[in-house]
Protein backbone atom coordinates (compact mmCIF):
# COMPACT_ATOMS: atom_id res chain seq x y z
CA UNK A 1 0.00 0.00 0.00
CA UNK A 2 3.03 2.27 0.37
CA UNK A 3 3.37 2.31 -3.41
CA UNK A 4 -0.23 3.46 -3.83
CA UNK A 5 0.21 6.23 -1.26
CA UNK A 6 3.29 7.43 -3.13
CA UNK A 7 1.36 7.49 -6.39
CA UNK A 8 -1.63 9.33 -4.94
CA UNK A 9 0.76 11.84 -3.34
CA UNK A 10 1.99 12.90 -6.80
CA UNK A 11 0.58 16.42 -7.40
CA UNK A 12 -2.54 16.25 -9.54
CA UNK A 13 -2.78 12.44 -9.56
CA UNK A 14 -5.79 12.08 -7.23
CA UNK A 15 -8.01 14.60 -9.08
CA UNK A 16 -6.92 13.09 -12.41
CA UNK A 17 -7.97 9.58 -11.38
CA UNK A 18 -11.21 10.89 -9.83
CA UNK A 19 -12.27 12.86 -12.92
CA UNK A 20 -11.20 10.00 -15.17
CA UNK A 21 -13.35 7.58 -13.17
CA UNK A 22 -16.42 9.80 -13.61
CA UNK A 23 -15.95 10.12 -17.37
CA UNK A 24 -15.01 6.47 -17.91
CA UNK A 25 -18.04 5.28 -15.95
CA UNK A 26 -20.23 7.21 -18.38
CA UNK A 27 -18.28 6.08 -21.45
CA UNK A 28 -18.56 2.41 -20.46
CA UNK A 29 -22.33 2.92 -20.21
CA UNK A 30 -22.79 4.74 -23.54
CA UNK A 31 -23.47 1.54 -25.48
CA UNK A 32 -26.07 0.46 -22.94
CA UNK A 33 -27.71 3.89 -23.03
CA UNK A 34 -28.04 3.73 -26.82
CA UNK A 35 -29.29 0.15 -26.66
CA UNK A 36 -32.00 1.05 -24.15
CA UNK A 37 -33.07 4.05 -26.22
CA UNK A 38 -33.35 2.09 -29.48
CA UNK A 39 -35.10 -0.91 -27.93
CA UNK A 40 -37.37 0.83 -25.43
CA UNK A 41 -37.97 4.34 -26.75
CA UNK A 42 -37.89 3.60 -30.49
CA UNK A 43 -39.38 0.11 -30.02
CA UNK A 44 -36.91 -1.47 -32.45
CA UNK A 45 -35.05 -4.76 -32.34
CA UNK A 46 -31.85 -5.61 -30.52
CA UNK A 47 -30.26 -6.05 -33.94
CA UNK A 48 -31.07 -2.42 -34.69
CA UNK A 49 -29.57 -1.42 -31.34
CA UNK A 50 -26.49 -3.50 -32.12
CA UNK A 51 -25.99 -1.61 -35.37
CA UNK A 52 -25.99 1.72 -33.50
CA UNK A 53 -23.51 0.40 -30.94
CA UNK A 54 -21.35 -1.00 -33.76
CA UNK A 55 -21.33 2.42 -35.43
CA UNK A 56 -20.26 4.05 -32.17
CA UNK A 57 -17.55 1.44 -31.62
CA UNK A 58 -16.24 1.82 -35.18
CA UNK A 59 -16.00 5.56 -34.66
CA UNK A 60 -14.09 5.12 -31.41
CA UNK A 61 -11.69 2.63 -33.02
CA UNK A 62 -10.95 4.97 -35.93
CA UNK A 63 -10.86 8.16 -33.89
CA UNK A 64 -8.52 7.02 -31.11
CA UNK A 65 -5.21 7.26 -33.00
CA UNK A 66 -6.33 10.37 -34.90
CA UNK A 67 -7.22 12.26 -31.73
CA UNK A 68 -4.01 11.04 -30.10
CA UNK A 69 -2.00 12.35 -33.02
CA UNK A 70 -3.77 15.72 -32.76
CA UNK A 71 -2.96 15.87 -29.04
CA UNK A 72 0.70 15.15 -29.80
CA UNK A 73 0.77 18.01 -32.31
CA UNK A 74 -1.69 20.59 -30.98
CA UNK A 75 -1.95 19.89 -27.28
CA UNK A 76 -4.65 18.82 -24.88
CA UNK A 77 -6.56 22.11 -24.68
CA UNK A 78 -7.05 22.18 -28.43
CA UNK A 79 -8.54 18.69 -28.72
CA UNK A 80 -10.59 18.35 -25.54
CA UNK A 81 -12.93 21.35 -26.09
CA UNK A 82 -13.78 20.09 -29.58
CA UNK A 83 -14.60 16.58 -28.37
CA UNK A 84 -16.54 17.87 -25.35
CA UNK A 85 -18.65 20.09 -27.63
CA UNK A 86 -19.32 17.16 -29.97
CA UNK A 87 -20.46 14.94 -27.09
CA UNK A 88 -22.67 17.70 -25.68
CA UNK A 89 -24.49 18.11 -28.99
CA UNK A 90 -24.84 14.38 -29.59
CA UNK A 91 -26.20 13.33 -26.21
CA UNK A 92 -28.57 16.27 -25.92
CA UNK A 93 -30.12 15.37 -29.26
CA UNK A 94 -30.20 11.55 -28.89
CA UNK A 95 -33.82 11.49 -27.59
CA UNK A 96 -34.91 13.54 -30.60
CA UNK A 97 -33.15 11.67 -33.40
CA UNK A 98 -34.86 9.17 -35.71
CA UNK A 99 -33.10 5.87 -36.11
CA UNK A 100 -31.37 6.48 -39.45
CA UNK A 101 -29.87 9.77 -38.31
CA UNK A 102 -28.93 8.25 -34.95
CA UNK A 103 -26.93 5.59 -36.79
CA UNK A 104 -24.73 8.16 -38.54
CA UNK A 105 -24.54 10.45 -35.52
CA UNK A 106 -23.33 7.56 -33.35
CA UNK A 107 -20.39 6.98 -35.68
CA UNK A 108 -19.52 10.69 -35.58
CA UNK A 109 -19.82 10.71 -31.77
CA UNK A 110 -17.46 7.74 -31.55
CA UNK A 111 -15.01 9.43 -33.87
CA UNK A 112 -14.98 12.46 -31.54
CA UNK A 113 -15.27 10.64 -28.23
CA UNK A 114 -13.51 12.44 -25.38
CA UNK A 115 -10.15 10.59 -25.15
CA UNK A 116 -10.29 10.20 -21.38
CA UNK A 117 -8.59 6.84 -21.17
CA UNK A 118 -5.67 7.64 -23.46
CA UNK A 119 -5.12 11.07 -21.89
CA UNK A 120 -5.12 9.54 -18.41
CA UNK A 121 -2.53 6.99 -19.47
CA UNK A 122 -0.33 9.64 -21.06
CA UNK A 123 -0.53 11.77 -17.93
CA UNK A 124 0.32 8.82 -15.69
CA UNK A 125 3.41 8.09 -17.78
CA UNK A 126 4.46 11.75 -17.56
CA UNK A 127 3.69 12.32 -13.87
CA UNK A 128 5.24 9.19 -12.36
CA UNK A 129 8.72 7.76 -12.04
CA UNK A 130 9.66 4.30 -13.30
CA UNK A 131 9.29 2.94 -9.78
CA UNK A 132 5.77 4.36 -9.39
CA UNK A 133 4.38 3.58 -12.82
CA UNK A 134 3.23 -0.01 -12.29
CA UNK A 135 1.26 0.92 -9.17
CA UNK A 136 -0.22 3.93 -11.00
CA UNK A 137 -1.38 1.84 -13.95
CA UNK A 138 -2.78 -0.74 -11.52
CA UNK A 139 -4.92 2.01 -9.99
CA UNK A 140 -5.99 3.09 -13.47
CA UNK A 141 -7.04 -0.48 -14.29
CA UNK A 142 -8.93 -0.74 -10.99
CA UNK A 143 -10.78 2.47 -11.89
CA UNK A 144 -11.66 0.91 -15.24
CA UNK A 145 -13.09 -2.17 -13.51
CA UNK A 146 -15.15 -0.01 -11.17
CA UNK A 147 -16.53 1.92 -14.14
CA UNK A 148 -17.67 -1.30 -15.84
CA UNK A 149 -19.35 -2.45 -12.63
CA UNK A 150 -21.23 0.80 -12.02
CA UNK A 151 -21.93 2.49 -15.36
CA UNK A 152 -24.15 0.01 -17.25
CA UNK A 153 -26.08 -0.93 -14.11
CA UNK A 154 -26.93 2.71 -13.34
CA UNK A 155 -28.05 3.30 -16.94
CA UNK A 156 -30.32 0.24 -16.94
CA UNK A 157 -31.87 1.31 -13.64
CA UNK A 158 -32.41 4.89 -14.83
CA UNK A 159 -33.85 3.80 -18.17
CA UNK A 160 -36.25 1.39 -16.47
CA UNK A 161 -37.37 3.67 -13.66
CA UNK A 162 -37.30 7.07 -15.43
CA UNK A 163 -36.81 6.96 -19.20
CA UNK A 164 -34.17 5.99 -21.79
CA UNK A 165 -33.93 9.63 -22.86
CA UNK A 166 -33.06 10.80 -19.37
CA UNK A 167 -30.49 7.99 -19.11
CA UNK A 168 -28.89 9.20 -22.36
CA UNK A 169 -28.79 12.77 -21.07
CA UNK A 170 -27.17 11.60 -17.83
CA UNK A 171 -24.46 9.75 -19.74
CA UNK A 172 -23.81 12.84 -21.84
CA UNK A 173 -23.62 15.13 -18.81
CA UNK A 174 -21.07 12.85 -17.13
CA UNK A 175 -18.92 12.58 -20.28
CA UNK A 176 -18.97 16.34 -20.79
CA UNK A 177 -18.22 17.01 -17.12
CA UNK A 178 -15.32 14.58 -17.16
CA UNK A 179 -13.84 16.01 -20.36
CA UNK A 180 -14.22 19.58 -19.11
CA UNK A 181 -12.67 18.61 -15.78
CA UNK A 182 -9.60 17.12 -17.43
CA UNK A 183 -9.29 20.20 -19.67
CA UNK A 184 -9.34 22.45 -16.61
CA UNK A 185 -6.89 20.21 -14.76
CA UNK A 186 -4.66 20.19 -17.86
CA UNK A 187 -2.35 17.40 -16.66
CA UNK A 188 1.15 17.23 -18.14
CA UNK A 189 1.52 14.79 -21.01
CA UNK A 190 5.32 15.02 -21.06
CA UNK A 191 7.72 14.62 -18.19
CA UNK A 192 9.96 17.61 -17.51
CA UNK A 193 12.98 15.89 -19.02
CA UNK A 194 10.97 14.96 -22.14
CA UNK A 195 9.85 18.44 -23.17
CA UNK A 196 13.17 19.49 -24.69
CA UNK A 197 13.30 16.30 -26.70
CA UNK A 198 10.36 17.44 -28.81
CA UNK A 199 12.64 19.90 -30.59
CA UNK A 200 14.35 16.95 -32.25
CA UNK A 201 11.17 16.29 -34.25
CA UNK A 202 8.44 13.70 -34.30
CA UNK A 203 9.80 10.16 -34.74
CA UNK A 204 8.60 8.20 -37.73
CA UNK A 205 5.97 5.55 -37.05
CA UNK A 206 8.24 2.69 -38.10
CA UNK A 207 10.71 3.74 -35.40
CA UNK A 208 8.30 2.92 -32.58
CA UNK A 209 5.58 0.74 -34.10
CA UNK A 210 7.83 -2.28 -34.37
CA UNK A 211 7.45 -5.92 -33.47
CA UNK A 212 7.57 -5.33 -29.71
CA UNK A 213 4.82 -2.71 -29.85
CA UNK A 214 2.76 -4.92 -32.15
CA UNK A 215 3.22 -7.72 -29.61
CA UNK A 216 1.84 -5.56 -26.80
CA UNK A 217 -1.08 -4.31 -28.90
CA UNK A 218 -1.88 -7.89 -29.93
CA UNK A 219 -2.05 -8.88 -26.29
CA UNK A 220 -4.23 -5.85 -25.55
CA UNK A 221 -6.58 -7.00 -28.30
CA UNK A 222 -6.55 -10.53 -26.89
CA UNK A 223 -7.45 -9.56 -23.33
CA UNK A 224 -10.29 -7.32 -24.58
CA UNK A 225 -11.67 -10.10 -26.74
CA UNK A 226 -11.42 -12.55 -23.84
CA UNK A 227 -13.26 -10.28 -21.42
CA UNK A 228 -16.02 -9.51 -23.91
CA UNK A 229 -16.48 -13.22 -24.54
CA UNK A 230 -16.56 -14.09 -20.84
CA UNK A 231 -19.44 -11.67 -20.26
CA UNK A 232 -21.48 -13.36 -22.99
CA UNK A 233 -20.56 -16.86 -21.78
CA UNK A 234 -21.74 -15.99 -18.25
CA UNK A 235 -25.11 -14.86 -19.59
CA UNK A 236 -25.47 -17.95 -21.81
CA UNK A 237 -24.59 -20.35 -18.98
CA UNK A 238 -27.09 -18.87 -16.56
CA UNK A 239 -29.80 -18.57 -19.21
CA UNK A 240 -29.47 -22.28 -19.93
CA UNK A 241 -29.69 -22.99 -16.19
CA UNK A 242 -32.78 -20.80 -15.79
CA UNK A 243 -30.84 -18.47 -13.46
CA UNK A 244 -30.37 -15.42 -15.68
CA UNK A 245 -31.31 -13.03 -12.87
CA UNK A 246 -28.12 -14.09 -11.05
CA UNK A 247 -25.88 -12.89 -13.86
CA UNK A 248 -25.43 -9.53 -12.13
CA UNK A 249 -24.09 -11.30 -9.04
CA UNK A 250 -21.57 -13.30 -11.06
CA UNK A 251 -20.41 -10.21 -12.94
CA UNK A 252 -20.10 -8.35 -9.62
CA UNK A 253 -17.91 -11.14 -8.21
CA UNK A 254 -15.78 -10.98 -11.33
CA UNK A 255 -15.40 -7.22 -10.98
CA UNK A 256 -14.63 -7.24 -7.25
CA UNK A 257 -11.96 -9.92 -7.64
CA UNK A 258 -10.45 -7.96 -10.53
CA UNK A 259 -10.20 -4.87 -8.31
CA UNK A 260 -8.55 -6.97 -5.61
CA UNK A 261 -6.14 -8.49 -8.11
CA UNK A 262 -5.17 -5.05 -9.41
CA UNK A 263 -4.45 -3.74 -5.94
CA UNK A 264 -2.38 -6.79 -5.01
CA UNK A 265 -0.40 -6.69 -8.25
CA UNK A 266 0.31 -2.98 -7.93
CA UNK A 267 1.78 -3.57 -4.48
CA UNK A 268 4.11 -6.39 -5.58
CA UNK A 269 7.85 -5.56 -5.63
CA UNK A 270 8.45 -7.07 -9.09
CA UNK A 271 6.44 -6.95 -12.33
CA UNK A 272 5.36 -9.90 -14.44
CA UNK A 273 5.51 -10.11 -18.25
CA UNK A 274 2.26 -9.41 -20.07
CA UNK A 275 2.32 -12.64 -22.05
CA UNK A 276 2.52 -14.68 -18.84
CA UNK A 277 -0.37 -12.88 -17.16
CA UNK A 278 -2.52 -13.14 -20.30
CA UNK A 279 -1.62 -16.80 -20.75
CA UNK A 280 -2.62 -17.56 -17.16
CA UNK A 281 -5.83 -15.58 -17.65
CA UNK A 282 -6.68 -17.67 -20.70
CA UNK A 283 -5.91 -20.91 -18.87
CA UNK A 284 -8.10 -20.19 -15.84
CA UNK A 285 -10.96 -18.97 -18.08
CA UNK A 286 -11.43 -22.26 -19.94
CA UNK A 287 -12.42 -24.40 -16.88
CA UNK A 288 -15.14 -21.89 -15.92
CA UNK A 289 -17.31 -23.63 -18.52
CA UNK A 290 -17.58 -26.61 -16.15
CA UNK A 291 -19.80 -24.58 -13.81
CA UNK A 292 -23.53 -25.00 -14.47
CA UNK A 293 -25.19 -22.83 -11.83
CA UNK A 294 -24.55 -19.42 -10.33
CA UNK A 295 -22.77 -20.39 -7.05
CA UNK A 296 -20.22 -22.52 -8.89
CA UNK A 297 -19.87 -19.92 -11.62
CA UNK A 298 -19.09 -17.28 -8.98
CA UNK A 299 -16.29 -19.51 -7.73
CA UNK A 300 -15.11 -20.31 -11.25
CA UNK A 301 -14.60 -16.69 -12.32
CA UNK A 302 -12.52 -15.72 -9.28
CA UNK A 303 -9.27 -16.85 -10.89
CA UNK A 304 -9.96 -14.91 -14.08
CA UNK A 305 -11.04 -11.88 -12.08
CA UNK A 306 -7.83 -11.81 -10.05
CA UNK A 307 -5.76 -11.74 -13.25
CA UNK A 308 -7.83 -9.24 -15.25
CA UNK A 309 -6.73 -5.87 -13.83
CA UNK A 310 -3.06 -6.92 -13.59
CA UNK A 311 -3.07 -7.96 -17.25
CA UNK A 312 -4.72 -4.72 -18.36
CA UNK A 313 -2.28 -2.65 -16.31
CA UNK A 314 0.78 -4.38 -17.78
CA UNK A 315 -0.45 -3.63 -21.30
CA UNK A 316 -0.76 0.08 -20.46
CA UNK A 317 2.62 0.09 -18.72
CA UNK A 318 4.28 -1.60 -21.68
CA UNK A 319 2.81 0.86 -24.20
CA UNK A 320 4.07 3.79 -22.14
CA UNK A 321 7.57 2.31 -21.92
CA UNK A 322 7.89 1.46 -25.60
CA UNK A 323 6.59 4.78 -26.91
CA UNK A 324 8.66 7.93 -27.48
CA UNK A 325 7.19 10.96 -25.72
CA UNK A 326 6.45 12.77 -28.98
CA UNK A 327 3.99 10.11 -30.16
CA UNK A 328 2.57 8.94 -26.86
CA UNK A 329 -0.86 10.30 -27.69
CA UNK A 330 -1.06 8.37 -30.95
CA UNK A 331 0.19 5.19 -29.27
CA UNK A 332 -2.29 5.31 -26.39
CA UNK A 333 -5.04 6.14 -28.87
CA UNK A 334 -4.03 3.10 -30.89
CA UNK A 335 -4.13 1.02 -27.73
CA UNK A 336 -7.70 2.17 -27.03
CA UNK A 337 -8.69 1.42 -30.63
CA UNK A 338 -7.27 -2.08 -30.44
CA UNK A 339 -9.15 -2.71 -27.19
CA UNK A 340 -12.40 -1.41 -28.70
CA UNK A 341 -11.97 -3.75 -31.67
CA UNK A 342 -11.29 -6.68 -29.35
CA UNK A 343 -14.41 -5.98 -27.32
CA UNK A 344 -16.47 -5.64 -30.52
CA UNK A 345 -15.25 -8.97 -31.94
CA UNK A 346 -15.27 -10.96 -28.72
CA UNK A 347 -19.03 -11.30 -28.40
CA UNK A 348 -19.79 -12.52 -31.96
CA UNK A 349 -16.87 -14.96 -32.00
CA UNK A 350 -17.77 -16.44 -28.62
CA UNK A 351 -21.45 -16.34 -29.59
CA UNK A 352 -20.73 -18.55 -32.60
CA UNK A 353 -18.83 -20.98 -30.36
CA UNK A 354 -21.78 -21.13 -27.97
CA UNK A 355 -24.27 -21.69 -30.82
CA UNK A 356 -22.09 -24.44 -32.27
CA UNK A 357 -21.58 -26.27 -28.97
CA UNK A 358 -22.73 -25.16 -25.52
CA UNK A 359 -22.13 -22.27 -23.08
CA UNK A 360 -18.98 -24.08 -21.97
CA UNK A 361 -17.70 -23.60 -25.50
CA UNK A 362 -17.95 -19.86 -24.97
CA UNK A 363 -15.52 -19.93 -22.07
CA UNK A 364 -13.23 -22.21 -24.08
CA UNK A 365 -13.28 -19.85 -27.08
CA UNK A 366 -12.59 -16.81 -24.89
CA UNK A 367 -9.75 -18.55 -23.09
CA UNK A 368 -8.21 -19.80 -26.32
CA UNK A 369 -8.34 -16.28 -27.77
CA UNK A 370 -6.34 -15.08 -24.78
CA UNK A 371 -3.86 -17.94 -25.08
CA UNK A 372 -3.36 -17.32 -28.79
CA UNK A 373 -2.74 -13.61 -28.21
CA UNK A 374 -0.31 -14.41 -25.38
CA UNK A 375 1.62 -16.87 -27.55
CA UNK A 376 1.75 -14.41 -30.45
CA UNK A 377 2.96 -11.65 -28.16
CA UNK A 378 5.61 -13.89 -26.64
CA UNK A 379 6.97 -14.99 -30.03
CA UNK A 380 7.07 -11.44 -31.39
CA UNK A 381 8.80 -10.21 -28.25
CA UNK A 382 11.42 -12.97 -28.34
CA UNK A 383 12.30 -12.45 -31.99
CA UNK A 384 12.46 -8.67 -32.04
CA UNK A 385 15.58 -6.83 -30.88
CA UNK A 386 15.28 -3.94 -28.49
CA UNK A 387 14.31 -0.86 -30.46
CA UNK A 388 16.82 1.95 -30.55
CA UNK A 389 15.56 5.04 -28.76
CA UNK A 390 14.55 7.91 -30.97
CA UNK A 391 15.82 11.42 -30.42
CA UNK A 392 12.52 12.54 -29.03
CA UNK A 393 12.62 9.88 -26.37
CA UNK A 394 16.29 9.90 -25.44
CA UNK A 395 15.51 10.96 -21.92
CA UNK A 396 13.31 7.92 -21.36
CA UNK A 397 15.02 5.31 -23.50
CA UNK A 398 16.06 3.22 -20.56
CA UNK A 399 12.41 2.90 -19.56
CA UNK A 400 11.26 2.12 -23.10
CA UNK A 401 13.66 -0.79 -23.35
CA UNK A 402 12.70 -2.45 -20.09
CA UNK A 403 11.39 -5.88 -21.06
CA UNK A 404 8.64 -6.22 -18.47
CA UNK A 405 6.25 -6.23 -21.40
CA UNK A 406 8.07 -8.95 -23.25
CA UNK A 407 10.08 -11.81 -21.83
CA UNK A 408 10.98 -11.33 -18.20
CA UNK A 409 11.42 -8.55 -15.67
CA UNK A 410 14.89 -7.30 -14.86
CA UNK A 411 16.21 -5.61 -11.72
CA UNK A 412 16.11 -2.27 -13.56
CA UNK A 413 12.37 -2.62 -14.14
CA UNK A 414 11.53 -1.32 -10.66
Amino acid sequence: MIRFRQVLAVPGMTPLLGISLLARTAITADAMALTMYVVVALDLSYAAAGAVVAALTAGVALGGPLLGRLIDRRGLRTVLPATVAAQLVFWLTVPMLPYVILLGASFAAGLLMVPVQSVTRQAIAAMTTAGQRRAAFALESVAGELSYMVGPAVVILCAAKVSPGVAAWGVGVAIVAGGAGIALLNPPLRAEDEVDGEAAGRPRRREWLGARMVAVLTMGFGVAMLLSGVDLAIVATLQEAGQLSWAAVVVAVFGVTSVAGGLVYGALPRPMPTWLLLGLLGLVTIPAGLAHDWPWLCAAVIGAGLLTAPTLSTVSDAVSRLTPAGVRGEATGLQSSVASTGFALGSPVVGMAIDASAPAGGFAAAGLAGLLAALTGYLLSRRSPAAAPSASSASSSSQALEPCDAVAPTPQAR
